[in-house]
């Protein structure tokens, strides 16, 4: 029988202690059981110093754990003398105690909850500390794997941003045996995105305003989120003005305001607009912007033919190259102005239905041929640098703006010009006379010859009817023979009038440079015309010098004056001849 009253308390031996029984004893060493190696037990702190905290797991044995442990796992923690915490037993060391680890017993502990969070489709954070290759390194306790593709919905262009930065993720994986785990923060994403999307196609309509952030810009236009869904702003609905480019107004990850234009439910396809947040500009144009109204503009695009300006966003108008210069159309616009340049224009035409207004900017210059004809009175005698010569004349530099003509036909009375270049060379300076002034088609006609007088005017006094003259052959035709009388007056001998006996031709009866004597017989000189007769000449010598009554000047008054005359008269005589 069993004897359960109170055992008197042990007697203490000369030392202090207290004497144990047996069972006491037992006890004692049951509560004192050996850790085995590998296994996770509580540890309490006894000690710690700079460097290592004393842990006492009750093995009969102390083991210090480094301090950095501990920080990595709490940086902001004070540990104090007493504290306990979950320890790993790595090894019993050769000259006693243990070998302890905090941070594998947090990873023991880790990894049980991170099969356990992939087993209920769960969530782990972690911070993310640095990039690796393909990737980033991510501490969820134990080192984690967030591969480039699970990072975002969409490819991040700052991964260094993110250093530092906690998430939630989930576990794509795991490999315990070789401390691997892929993560995602893009699968969570992707879930509350698809929780937004179903809740925005209850509530999305046409002609609804909404912000959203830019994910990407391309040639054509913009993708915006809507937190939930993507939408498209074309380029053209960006503005109601020129754009060259949506990434000259907007850059990756700005959020702006857009417009609902269409929604395709069926498709989930969103089209935007910003520039149907205001009011088409070109509404307002004809009565702000009237003919004859001066502006102010930026030039935002250069052809060929003329620069667009931009009055204000959405409105453009087209100076065209004629109307740039009073002076000569220059070669390109852009030797006048640049992208960018502000300048003044005149309104001169607005067309609201096709959206076009025509502007000058010569129009707010003094026009210089207005005062033209008053400077430069028709027979005035000018002096100026040849600026250009040409097959059909020769231009000469007058004033800013104003360029006047020699045609080839008014540099001489006299002479055969092939070219003006075989006479003058650009850069030198000559006079001339005023002839025409065409201040409607900006025309000033010049004159060289005109500094001379006219030898046609004298030839009536020089070369009288009847009189006998001398000169050279210059050329022998069908219809008669060309007389150089002096420097620039020729005389013709037509077939008829070579000799008294009738020739078909006189081609064969004379040759070029030989000397031929006639009579005047016809003059003009409006038409620059001298008729010679061979014929008329000897019945003069056999009249005694009496001129034949059939050249008198009142007969030859109606016979054949001009060259077209003697040519028309000679197919005539021909005609008659074959009848």
């Amino acid at each position: 029988m069993t004897d359960n009253r109170t055992q008197p308390a042990a007697a203490a031996d000369d030392n202090g202690f207290e004497e144990m029984s047996f069972a006491e004893l037992f006890e004692q060493e049951e509560n004192n059981t050996v850790i085995n190696v590998g296994e996770v037990a509580i540890g309490a702190v006894v000690d710690i110093n700079s460097d290592a905290v004393l842990i006492d797991v009750g093995d009969k044995a102390e083991s210090y754990i480094s301090l950095s442990e501990f920080r990595h796992e709490d940086p902001d923690r004070v540990i104090e003398i007493g504290d306990e915490f979950e320890v790993f037993i790595e090894k019993r060391k050769d000259e006693g105690g243990l070998l302890l680890s905090r941070e594998k017993a947090i990873a023991i502990k880790v990894w049980e909850q991170i099969a356990k969070i992939q087993e209920e489709d769960g969530t782990i954070e972690g911070r993310i500390d640095n990039r690796v290759k393909g990737g980033m390194s991510v501490d969820i306790g134990v080192p984690a794997f967030l591969p480039y593709s699970q990072i975002d919905l969409r490819p991040v262009k700052d991964l260094d941003a993110l250093i530092g930065q906690t998430f939630e993720f989930k576990i794509l994986k795991f490999n315990r045996k070789r401390n691997n785990v892929v993560i995602s923060r893009r699968a969570i994403l992707e879930e509350q995105r698809a929780s937004m999307r179903e809740q925005m196609r209850t509530t999305l309509e046409e002609g609804q305003t909404i912000r959203g952030a830019i994910t990407n810009i391309t040639d054509y236009g913009l993708f915006i989120d809507l937190g939930g869904m993507d939408g498209l702003c074309h380029i053209t609905d960006l503005s109601w003005g020129r754009v060259s480019h949506p990434s000259k107004l907007y850059t990756v990850g700005e959020e702006i305001e857009v417009k609902i234009l269409k929604y395709d439910k069926n498709s989930d396809r969103v089209s935007l607009g910003v520039k149907q947040l205001k009011s088409d500009p070109w509404e307002q144009v004809p009565e702000q912007y009237p003919a004859g109204a001066q502006v102010t503009g930026k030039v935002v695009s250069i052809t060929d033919y003329g620069v667009f300006v931009e009055l204000e966003e959405g409105v453009e108008g087209l100076v065209h190259i004629s109307e740039m210069s009073w002076s000569k159309k220059p070669r390109h616009p852009s030797k006048v102005v640049a992208v960018g340049d502000q300048i003044d224009v005149q309104v001169l035409n607005v067309e609201a239905e096709t959206k076009r207004i025509s502007l000058g900017m010569k129009q707010l210059q003094p026009n210089p041929w207005d005062v033209v004809e008053e400077s430069y009175p028709v027979g005035a005698v000018i002096e100026g640098k040849i600026k250009n010569i040409t097959d059909f004349g020769i231009f000469i530099g007058i004033e800013e703006g104003i360029d006047g003509l020699i045609h080839v036909s008014d540099l001489s009375w006299t002479e055969r010009i092939k070219h003006p270049s075989e006479k003058y060379a650009k850069g030198e300076t000559i006079q001339a006379v005023v002839l025409k002034i065409d201040k409607e088609n900006e025309r000033f006609s010049l004159g060289v010859k005109q500094l001379e007088p006219d030898p046609w005017q004298a030839a009536a006094n020089n070369y009288p009817i009847g009189s006998s003259v001398e000169g050279t052959i210059t050329n022998v035709t069908d219809f008669g023979v060309f007389v150089q009388l002096e420097e620039g007056i020729e005389g013709l001998v037509h077939v008829s009038e070579i000799s008294r006996e009738k020739v078909k031709t006189p081609v064969g009866m004379f040759n070029v440079a030989d000397t031929l004597q006639a009579m005047v017989i016809n003059v003009s000189a409006d038409d620059r015309k001298i008729g010679l007769s061979v014929k008329a000449l000897e019945e003069k010598d056999d009249n005694n010098g009496e001129i034949p009554e059939e050249y008198s000047q009142q007969k030859q008054s109606s016979g054949p004056s001009t060259f077209g005359d003697l040519l028309i008269a000679a197919a005539g005589e021909d005609g008659d001849n074959k009848s």
